[in-house]
């Protein structure tokens, strides 16, 4: 199956009872038409792609996803991309997909949040499987509302066109 090129919608940084989340839509010339992928994630995972987007709300020490990316440089590697790659039930499967200083390409298994929150950091572009999205991917309401509103206007429009004078006559 294809892939299908995804960007960051919204990022829900929960607590307590809220879950917190980050949102993927496809790219708008990557796939007309399909949803949006949400997908449950931990608070501070939230919080990390949060601060890999908008590096000002970053502490003043290195996290995690930081470290990662250091060590992926530091080895003369690139991360090429980040792919959502399956999912089970509620859960999320991802790749890392790394092409070292010899050109060779390595996969590493990941967890989605982890992976987004690198991709950022690394200006990587993030996939989804299309099964993923086939799967698990909300439907696209705007695409749903933007037809039906077509609909009617199409529908308005040949009633227009079929009025004559006598329609107005009392």
């Amino acid at each position: 199956m294809g892939q299908i090129r995804m960007d960051i919608q919204s990022i829900v940084v929960g607590g307590g009872p809220v879950a917190s989340l980050v949102v993927l839509k496809p790219r708008q010339d990557e796939a007309e038409g399909l949803g949006k992928l949400p997908i449950r994630i931990g608070s501070v995972e939230a919080a990390a792609i949060s601060m890999g987007i908008d590096p000002s709300k970053a502490h003043t020490r290195p996290m995690t996803h930081d470290l990662m990316r250091s060590v992926i440089q530091t080895l003369g590697a690139t991360l090429t991309r980040v792919i959502i790659t399956r999912v089970k039930g509620t859960t999320f499967f991802a790749q890392l997909q790394l092409t070292t200083a010899e050109g060779e390409t390595l996969w590493v298994d990941s967890r989605p949040s982890d992976a987004v929150a690198l991709a950022v950091r690394m200006h990587a572009p993030i996939f989804a499987d299309e099964h993923v999205l086939s799967t698990a991917a909300l439907p696209d309401f705007e695409s749903i509302e933007r037809d039906e509103r077509e609909r009617e206007a199409a529908a308005f429009h040949d009633f227009v066109e079929g009025l004559t004078p006598e329609d107005f006559a009392q």
